[in-house]
Formats: structure tokens, C-alpha cells, sequence
């Protein structure tokens, strides 16, 4: 919050003049009451704008399909939430789920697309109440934003006033979001405008903490000073994450006994975001191994041989589209909180026991993070404080891991704290 205080004491300025003679009688006094002073101003208040990570935000679909990979499966739909709808992700629906969701890469303009027959929107946009709840039916397992929200309800903010959300289509990479950013650019000048000019806070999460960056990296810096009063990244996967290595070799079961990670793969290894979130080659030496067979490793200079071996030459293609954006580090020049879980078993490498790897599952060799996100992309924001005059903060939870960081009683404290200050 920054205060500007306006209240200006203006002096009162009272003149004699003289006046004619037969106006001065020996009873007679002059006398002013001065203006009252002017209200004071009231404090102003930091607008919030979320920025969600993978999978932060609603999806709806529409359907007009001529065919369908199961009798089960409808081919015709009205709008209809897509993403999160739990009850679509069991047998035997998962796999009318997937087909609606996947993407198809085309290699001639570098852009994916929907299932022919499938149309998809993002819902919401600037109402934060969609990136609070991922499941609009408002299920405890889609909570997110959530308790962060409330915490600003609490110091005096109005949802849609002075709280926004800024969803966008999680499954693809910055290269294929450029309306987002025009359209978040938009969202934070309208919204500096309706709350008194007052700059905006951006509160991400994972992958929204580097989209907001590359949002900021666009930006000038004259306009950022006007517009930006600081960033809050939680869990920010700002130099990729080795998970998105395992999701391209065996997908991910999204941490629930009741889901599959073998039949989730057929859709997560088609997101462009995926390949976007592989480790940076900033943090990631080319000598470092990602994968180990009986006969040769995968070093990170040879992770388009990885894809090939596991026959999937689309992930690198998707990688060469959206390298450009792990190459620049460039500082966010805004204040950043940079908050992040530590110290929680995070796969940093696969082992094979085979030697042909398409179709085996590998054993995972754990190291350090918030249990999705490697420590050192966690801890990558340290790296500004050298290169950057705005001020970067840092602050590690141990065992708090990478989705629980929303509704931490340290990360809600130090949100309160920090949306407090002027």
C-alpha cells in the first residue's frame, strides 16, 4: 500500500484594510472563523490481481464432435465445466475427459488446437473467485486462492473491487498466451484507476510466479514504478521443475491414490506448458544427468535424445518453441516476496532398468524441494538481489509443500503483514 497524503494546511491569510473613518467606533472588532480542515485522506490500498499456476484455472468446453473414442463418451455438449470436475477423472469418463482436454501440436505453425469438434474457454476473467476455487462447485479439493482471499476480506479489500483474478489456459506456454498478457496489462491499469491510482500487488503461485515475470519483463520500467507496487510468488517455478521430465516419461498421478498417472499421461505430455516448465539450462548444467539406463545416462544436453528414446519428438519441438523464455532471467525490477516449502522429497532424477525406455516406468531418485518443484528453481529469485535495486525477500518453510503453501498459517501471516504496509 503506499499513502500519499494530500492534506495540505492551507494558511489563513487574513488583510487590514484600511476603511473609512466613521466605521471605527471604539466598540467595534473585526473577527474571521477559519475553514475547517480538510478531511484526512484516507490510506491507500494495494489492489490484488492473482496470477494462478498449472491447472489454477477453470476450463470450460463446448462440444460438436463426429466421433468419440468410447460409446460412453457425448459428441455433442453446451458449455460445461471441463477442469476441475473430479467426477470426470474416474473410469471409464477419464477417457472421454481426455480426449476433450488434450492438445494437437502442429509442427507448421508451432501452435496447438483442441479436439476437432471441441471449443474451450477460460471463464472469469477478473473475477477472483474463479482462481479461489478451481472446481466451481466449490469442492474442497479445488480450493485455491481461497484462504489468501480471505485474508484480504479481512483487512477491509472487495472482492471484484480491489481483488482480480487472472486466469488463462494452463495447458499452453507463454508463446501461445499473448491476449493473456495484453489483457492482464489491461486488467492492471484499469484496476490502478478504479482504486485511486493506487499500484497493484501480484500474488502468483508456481507457474504463474514466471508468467507474471515474463509479463513484467515486457513492461517499461517507468511504467511498472506507476502501475506495480510489488509481486508475493508462492512456490514460484521460476527455473522449471525436473517433474515435468517425469510427466513427459510416466505423467503424474496428481497426488491422488484414485488417479492414473499412466492414463493422465495420454494428456498431460500434449501441454506446451509442460515443456515449458522442463529445468532451465540457467540452472540445470548440460553435464547434470536426468536419466540413468544400464547402458548410458540422459544429460541435460541430450534431453532431445530422451525424447526420442521415449518416442515422443513432439516435447522437444514444444521445448525449442519456449526455450527463449527459460534463457531470460532478467530481475522483475518490482519489490518481490519470494516464498517457497523446502525440504520435502522432489524427484530430480529418473532410473531405468532397461535400456529401451519407451514403455518402462522408471524408479524416481528424490532430492530436495516442495515436493513438485526443485529447491534450486525455488530459491532461483535470490539471484536478483545482486542485479536487481528492487528489494527481494526470501523466505524458506520447511515441510510445507507446493500446493499446501496457499493455506499456510506463516504464508497467510506474512501476506496480512505485507498487504498491511503502505
Amino acid at each position: 500500500m503506499r499513502l500519499r497524503h494530500s492534506g495540505i494546511l492551507l494558511g489563513l491569510l487574513v488583510a487590514t484594510f484600511l476603511a473609512p473613518a466613521e466605521c471605527f467606533w471604539p466598540w467595534h472588532t473585526t473577527s474571521t472563523t477559519p475553514p475547517p480542515p480538510p478531511p484526512p485522506s484516507e490510506p491507500k490500498i494495494s489492489p490484488v490481481i492473482f496470477v494462478p499456476g498449472d491447472g489454477g484455472s477453470q476450463l470450460n468446453a463446448r462440444l460438436n464432435k463426429t466421433n468419440s473414442p468410447y460409446f460412453v463418451c457425448e459428441k455433442t455438449h453446451d458449455w460445461y465445466n471441463l477442469w476441475l470436475d473430479l467426477e470426470q477423472l474416474v473410469i471409464p469418463m477419464v477417457y472421454c475427459w481426455i480426449d476433450n482436454v488434450k492438445l494437437y501440436y502442429d509442427k507448421a505453425t508451432r501452435t496447438t488446437h483442441n479436439t476437432p469438434g471441441v471449443e474451450t474457454n477460460i471463464p472469469g476473467w477478473g473475477d477472483p473467485e474463479v482462481v479461489e476455487w478451481i472446481d466451481p462447485t466449490r469442492n474442497s479439493a479445488g480450493a485455491y486462492f481461497k484462504d489468501i482471499a480471505n485474508v484480504l476480506v479481512d483487512l477491509g479489500y472487495v472482492r471484484k473491487m480491489n481483488i482480480h483474478g487472472a486466469p488463462y489456459d494452463f495447458r499452453k506456454a507463454p508463446n501461445e498466451n499473448k491476449q493473456f498478457f495484453i489483457d492482464l496489462k489491461q486488467l492492471v491499469e484499469d484496476t490502478y484507476e478504479a482504486n485511486n491510482q493506487s499500484a497493484v500487488t501480484f500474488i502468483s503461485h508456481s507457474m504463474g510466479s514466471p508468467m507474471t515475470l515474463i509479463f513484467l519483463q515486457e513492461q517499461t520500467l517507468a511504467w511498472k514504478n506507476k502501475y506495480v507496487r510489488r509481486q508475493i510468488s508462492l512456490a514460484g517455478a521460476w527455473a522449471g521443475s525436473f517433474k515435468a521430465v517425469k510427466v513427459f516419461a510416466m505423467g503424474d498421478d496428481l497426488d491422488s491414490f484414485a488417479l492414473s498417472a499412466k492414463i493422465l499421461k495420454a494428456e498431460q505430455i500434449t501441454h506446451p506448458s509442460t515443456a515449458w516448465l522442463l529445468p532451465s539450462p540457467l540452472f540445470w548444467k548440460p553435464s547434470e544427468v536426468l536419466a540413468t539406463t544400464p547402458t548410458r545416462n540422459y544429460t541435460m544436453a541430450q534431453l532431445k535424445e530422451f525424447f526420442n528414446d521415449i518416442d515422443y519428438m513432439t516435447g522437444w519441438e514444444m521445448r525449442k518453441d519456449t526455450l527463449r523464455y527459460s534463457k531470460n532471467f532478467n530481475p522483475p525490477d518490482v519489490e518481490l516476496h519470494c516464498l517457497y516449502g523446502d525440504g520435502i522429497d522432489t524427484v530430480e532424477r529418473l532410473q531405468y532398468k532397461k535400456s529401451a525406455i519407451a514403455d518402462e516406468t522408471p524408479k524416481l531418485i528424490m532430492g530436495l524441494g516442495d515436493g513438485t518443484v526443485n529447491q534450486r528453481s525455488l530459491r532461483a529469485c535470490q539471484y536478483w538481489s545482486g542485479y536487481s535495486s528492487a528489494p527481494v525477500s526470501t523466505l524458506a518453510l520447511q515441510g510445507v509443500d507446493h500446493m499446501k503453501i496457499l493455506s499456510n498459517g506463516d504464508v497467510l501471516k506474512y501476506v496480512r503483514t505485507v498487504m498491511q504496509q503502505p
